[in-house]
């Protein structure tokens, strides 16, 4: 049985709607990027949070560690609920809850040194001072793969790769029990790809991390995660253990985004059939009743016009939210 203590991260109902007015007279309207999202991530575990660009995955991120305000929900870190904790209450929280960010280039300080830029979450919290602080940060610098001799060195000197590493180790920084990774290989090289992935697992097993691991590449979610949780149009769809979710999916739209995974064994790829998704994807704001993914989905019934299909566990751990098993 599981318990409370092992989980670290507990996501209830989580809706972030964002105003959508287009003139002074018109209906008051809202893009609704995470509608009634939930899951817990346990200790030491990664839920890989994968879809399509806008289906709100980096949104969801985002309120988790209240970047955003949520709309509505409860956010449970710790066994706390922080869902109202406000900006001042939420600084000394975010020693425990980091993240890492899709873009190297935007997310560091051209102004700022590598060792500034590492350091200022350590000055913030008060964690080391003098010699300490600068044994820290070549510490850091070290163990995310580059040289100690960066501390003075600034952004623009880097390569890609390098300022990811930079990013993890600012994120490693204040000693976090938890980490989104928010797309943090999606704007690399191929072959630097994979070297960030076995260092965040190396780090992860080392720190005793907890990811939330956003991606819209499956190969690389199902190689770094425990469970897999796939969303579509703001709305959780499928969600389960990794291996689960990736060789036995359940829902049309997972089906489809692994029938589009490349394989590079030709005998299989010629056999593998793609799923091509036919029709638009419906507009975000004010969506209408019924199924979002209905639209483009090869099974769709009346009922799926008329009725949201609520997630259920289709087999132990395994959640769809389909009505193909809503029997």
């Amino acid at each position: 049985m599981e318990k409370k203590n092992d989980i670290i991260l507990e996501v209830k109902n989580l809706c972030k709607y964002f105003p959508a007015n287009k003139g002074l007279f018109t209906k008051k309207s809202f893009v609704k990027a995470v509608d009634n999202v939930s899951f817990t991530i346990k200790r030491g575990e990664t839920l890989g949070l994968v879809g399509e660009s806008g289906c709100g995955k980096t949104t969801t991120g985002r309120t988790i560690l209240k970047l955003y305000e949520p709309t509505s929900g409860q956010i449970i870190f710790n066994g706390e609920d922080i869902t109202k904790y406000s900006e001042k209450k939420m600084v000394s929280l975010r020693k425990n809850m980091q993240m890492i960010f899709q873009d190297p280039y935007a997310s560091l300080n051209p102004r700022m040194t590598v060792g500034d830029i590492i350091g200022e979450a350590i000055d913030i919290h008060g964690l080391y001072k003098g010699d300490e602080r600068n044994k820290r940060i070549m510490y850091l610098l070290e163990r995310v793969g580059l040289n100690s001799s960066h501390i003075s060195r600034y952004p623009h000197e880097f390569s890609g790769g390098q300022r990811q590493r930079i990013g993890i180790a600012r994120a490693l920084a204040v000693q976090p029990d938890f980490i989104v990774c928010d797309e943090p290989i999606s704007a690399l090289d191929v072959s630097i790809q994979a070297q960030v992935i076995n260092m965040l697992e190396e780090l992860q097993e080392e720190f005793g991390l907890t990811y939330l691991f956003i991606a819209h590449d499956l190969s690389m979610v199902k190689h770094i995660s425990t469970h897999i949780g796939v969303m579509y149009l703001g709305q959780m769809v499928e969600k389960g253990p990794a291996d689960d979710v990736y060789l036995k999916p359940k829902h049309p739209y997972t089906q489809a985004l692994l029938s589009a995974v490349p394989i590079a064994d030709p005998k299989v790829a010629k056999n593998n059939k793609r799923i091509i998704l036919e029709g638009d994807i419906p507009s975000p704001i004010d969506p209408a009743p019924g199924c979002r993914f209905k639209g483009r989905c090869r099974y769709a019934k009346p009922i799926c016009g008329e009725v949201d299909p609520e997630l259920r566990e289709v087999e132990p751990g395994h959640f769809v939210a389909c009505h193909l098993f809503n029997k």
